[in-house]
């Protein structure tokens, strides 16, 4: 009885300190766009801030596009940063992950926690009910379209024909450096055509 004991308070710490490592939704009604991650990198959790690398193509890839133009002339900003990810609130735009534990690689990350993310994610975007989500790359949205369109074709980058309640869906290309296969003018693009 001891050992079971031991292994639930274990379970709650663990519980605990994800929930305090990890990074908070910035979410609430009335956005434009959710920009949906795998689940934070350690570095991001770490500085609080989503895509918080400076290697991450995120931030600059947003800054040159249009979908942008608005916010950084509101913020009087050319460049957008990390810290900008709760100004960016007022101006449209949300930020969560599909799972929220933190991880240095997304492979490190369970299929059980994958699926227990996506009823979490589709849940916030109907509560949220944001324009559009923008879920950055199709291993991300995998699993999501094998809940919300089994029946359909595999996924692809581009607006996707399936919604969430009332809310479009928007497959970019992963930002992460570790995914390259696509340039930063690329990617750039992408968020262009989100726009």
């Amino acid at each position: 009885m001891s050992a079971i004991r031991n292994s639930a308070a274990q379970a709650k710490r663990v519980v605990a300190s994800v929930s305090a490592s990890t990074l908070p939704d910035l979410l609430r009604r009335g956005l434009d766009v959710i920009f949906v991650g795998i689940n934070p990198s350690l570095f991001s959790a770490a500085q609080r801030h989503y895509f918080a690398r400076r290697t991450n193509r995120f931030w600059p890839c947003l800054s040159r596009s249009t979908l942008s133009r608005d916010a950084r002339a509101a913020l009087g900003v050319e460049q957008l940063v990390p810290v900008d990810d709760r100004r960016l609130l007022d101006h449209g735009f949300g930020f969560t992950d599909l799972v929220k534990r933190p991880t240095a690689k997304a492979a490190e990350l369970a299929a059980a926690e994958l699926a227990s993310g996506v009823t979490d994610l589709l849940a916030k975007i109907e509560r949220f009910a944001p324009r559009i989500v923008c879920i950055h790359g199709v291993t991300a949205y995998r699993p999501i379209h094998r809940v919300i369109a089994p029946e359909t074709a595999e996924p692809h980058l581009g607006l996707q024909v399936t919604r969430i309640g009332r809310t479009r869906v928007f497959v970019g290309p992963n930002q992460s450096p570790a995914h390259a296969h696509f340039t930063t003018a690329d990617q750039t693009r992408w968020y262009d055509r989100l726009a």
